[in-house]
């Protein structure tokens, strides 16, 4: 799938997002222990747009349908302050957070949960169907993030988000450009098996293991939770 950097604008309420008939069904479930500001990207027919939710509190859901060639992405805002001219949050207006990637525009649905643009919060991806398998990451990895690539949060200690070795320190060999720009001389680092350890049913960097890429049979619907358990399969 594809994995650009996003810089997102200021925030779209859920009620922007339009009802389709014969739509894969989208639950999102906010497992965090805070409420969370989701936000859906569109990359359907060679056109981008974004939508939003006003907030998901800590253990509730919400439901979005999707039209059946849907393709984009999932992720979670933090720390969101709303004023009538805009929205500031701590986390998710730019990298980095964690992306689950969905492509219904196949014979077959695909889906990955990404660390490729960084860390924020956990995200786990269960779809409907029989031999559809479990994408994400379920472990904390704010709690385990090198110094270095750290992203600290208003109060000056707490790690809110986990950089990518690209966006902190820079270099061909991090970001797979120059030198380092195909799959055969973009190699995992240190970093990434730090984080393929922790995460190993996720992508950790740009030519990551194909076999993190899961697919579906075609109708299924797909939940996404945010701060699963480290129990989830």
């Amino acid at each position: 799938m594809v994995r650009v950097l996003l810089i997102i604008p200021p925030l779209l309420f859920f009620s922007q997002v339009i009802c389709f008939s014969s739509a894969a069904i989208f639950t999102l479930k906010n497992n965090c222990p805070y409420t969370i500001w989701p936000v859906t990207l569109s990359t359907s027919n060679s056109s981008s747009s974004i939508a939003g939710f006003s907030e998901l509190p800590s253990n509730s859901t919400a439901s979005l349908p999707a039209r059946p060639e849907w393709s984009g992405r999932v992720w979670a805002r933090t720390g969101c302050l709303l004023s009538t001219s805009q929205t500031t949050c701590t986390t998710g207006e730019s990298p980095p957070f964690t992306i689950a990637e969905f492509n219904l525009n196949q014979p077959t649905d695909s889906y990955d949960v990404t660390l490729v643009q960084g860390y924020n919060v956990g995200i786990g991806v269960s779809a409907s169907g029989d031999g559809c398998k479990y994408a994400g990451c379920t472990v904390d990895l704010n709690m385990r993030c090198p110094a270095e690539l750290r992203v600290v949060g208003p109060d000056g200690e707490t790690t809110v988000a986990c950089k990518t070795p690209c966006e902190a320190l820079g270099g061909d060999e991090y970001c797979c450009t120059g030198t380092h720009s195909t799959p055969e001389t973009c190699k995992k680092t240190r970093y990434s098996e730090l984080f393929k350890t922790a995460c190993p049913n996720a992508y950790t960097y740009l030519y990551d293991d194909e076999s993190n890429t899961f697919s579906c049979g075609d109708g299924a619907d797909y939940l996404v939770t945010f701060c699963p358990s480290a129990s989830s399969p």
